[in-house]
C-alpha cells in the first residue's frame, strides 16, 4: 500500500540525541578524549568565573562547539549556531538536549573571550596529550618544527601609512585604490583593521600578504602536534618560535629536531646545541656554506628525521583545507593564536582514535 505524504506534528517525543547517533560514529571515540581532558580542566574553569551571578555558557560546551567548527569546516560562528539549532549530531556532541535553546552568536563570542584570557586552548592541548593512552603514542626524543603563513582578516587597502597620510580607497563597497609607485613597509605602514597583521612574503616569487605565522612542534613517532604558537610575521619568527617551543619541552635529556632549509642558520644551530638539541636541519648549500656538517649528517637518524619531518605539512594541510584556517576569521595575535592552538588540538583528536586502534 502506498504511504501518504501527510505532515502531522507529534505532541510528545521520547527520542533523545543519544539514540540518534550511531554507536560506531567516529565522534564517539573523539568525545571520550575531549570529555576526559575537559574534566581535568574544571579547576581552571572555576578560576575564570565568578562564584555568583547569572550562569554563562558552560566552557565545556563552548569548546566542544568550536571543535565541531574545525571538524566540519563550518565557516563562521553564526553558521555554527545555525547548525546547532537543527543538527542533532552537533547537539549531542556539544551536550545539548533537543529542547535546549541555542545561544546568540554575540553571547557565544563574548564567552569565548574569557577562555582566551585564561589561555585555555594551550591547557586543553596539554590535557589531551597528558592522557595515559595518548602519552604512550608520543616520542620524547625526536621532534620536527615548521611554520606556515596564515592570511590575516585584513585587506591590502587597509595597509595605510602610520602618520595618517595617503589617499583612502575610493567610496563604495569595494572602492579602488592605486598602489602603483608607492613604497610600503611594516615600518611605515599598518593595517587599520588588524594592527597586528604584517605584510609578509613567505618565499621569493610569492605575493606579499597581510599575515601571521603559525608554528608547530611535532613529535616524530606518530606525527602528533605537541606545541603550537602564533607570532607576528617576521623574517626571524620561525627560528625564534622553534627555540621557544624546544626550550619549553619537559626533561633535560638530548633530543633531535628536524627542520627545513629555512632553519639552516649558524646562530640557530648553535642555539640548539646549547639547549642539548641535535639539529637535524636540511642543508642549504645554495651559494653558501651549510651550518650542518658531517658530525650530524653521517648518522642514520639524520636521514630518518628528514623523511619524517615532511609529515608536519599534513598538519598545515588539514588546518587550512578542512578547518578553514588558510585565512583567519579573527583579528589580533591573541585571538588568532588561541584559535590556531585549538585547531591544532582538533587535528590531534581526529587522528587519535585511528592511531590507538592501529597500535592496540
Amino acid at each position: 500500500m502506498r504511504g501518504w505524504d501527510l505532515r502531522s506534528e507529534v505532541l510528545f517525543s521520547y527520542v533523545n540525541c543519544e539514540q540518534r547517533v550511531p554507536k560506531d560514529h567516529p565522534l564517539r571515540a573523539i568525545l571520550r578524549f575531549v570529555d576526559q581532558a575537559l574534566a581535568t580542566l574544571s579547576p581552571e574553569f572555576e578560576r575564570l568565573y565568578a562564584r555568583f551571578g547569572r550562569p554563562s555558557i558552560a566552557p565545556e560546551r563552548l569548546l566542544r562547539a568550536l571543535l565541531l567548527q574545525a571538524f566540519y569546516s563550518v565557516r563562521s560562528e553564526r553558521q555554527l549556531m545555525e547548525q546547532l539549532e537543527y543538527n542533532l549530531l552537533f547537539r549531542w556532541f556539544v551536550g545539548l538536549s533537543l529542547d535546549d535553546p541555542i545561544w546568540d552568536v554575540t553571547v557565544f563570542t563574548k564567552n569565548r573571550e574569557r577562555l582566551i584570557e585564561g589561555d585555555i586552548a594551550t591547557k586543553f592541548m596539554a590535557a589531551v596529550l597528558d592522557q595515559e593512552a595518548v602519552k604512550a603514542l608520543l616520542s620524547d626524543d625526536h621532534f620536527s618544527v615548521d611554520g606556515t603563513l596564515i592570511e590575516a582578516w585584513a585587506s591590502m587597502k587597509s595597509f595605510r601609512p602610520k602618520d595618517g597620510s595617503g589617499e583612502p580607497p575610493a567610496p563604495g563597497r569595494n572602492g579602488e585604490r592605486d598602489f602603483r609607485g608607492e613604497k610600503r613597509s611594516n615600518e611605515t605602514h599598518a593595517s587599520t583593521t588588524d594592527p597586528d597583521a604584517r605584510l609578509y612574503r613567505k618565499s621569493s616569487g610569492q605575493p606579499a600578504k597581510m599575515a601571521y605565522l603559525g608554528h608547530v612542534l611535532m613529535e616524530n613517532r606518530h606525527a602528533l602536534v605537541v606545541d603550537a604558537r602564533l607570532t607576528l610575521a617576521t623574517g626571524t619568527a620561525e627560528r625564534e618560535a622553534a627555540l621557544e617551543m624546544v626550550a619549553d619541552r619537559p626533561g633535560n635529556h638530548r633530543i633531535t629536531l628536524g627542520a627545513d632549509k629555512a632553519y639552516d642558520v649558524a646562530e640557530f644551530v648553535a642555539d640548539l646545541r646549547d639547549l642539548k638539541v641535535t639539529p637535524h636541519v636540511a642543508q642549504n648549500t645554495t651559494n653558501r656554506r651549510s651550518a650542518i656538517d658531517g658530525r650530524t649528517t653521517r648518522h642514520s637518524g639524520y636521514a630518518v628525521s628528514r623523511r619524517v619531518r615532511k609529515r608536519i605539512e599534513e598538519v598545515f594541510g588539514w588546518t587550512k583545507a578542512t578547518a578553514g584556517f588558510r585565512k583567519t576569521r579573527h583579528r589580533g595575535v591573541a585571538r588568532v593564536g588561541w584559535m590556531f592552538t585549538l585547531t591544532a588540538t582538533a587535528y590531534n583528536l581526529i587522528r587519535l582514535p585511528k592511531l590507538l586502534t592501529r597500535v592496540g
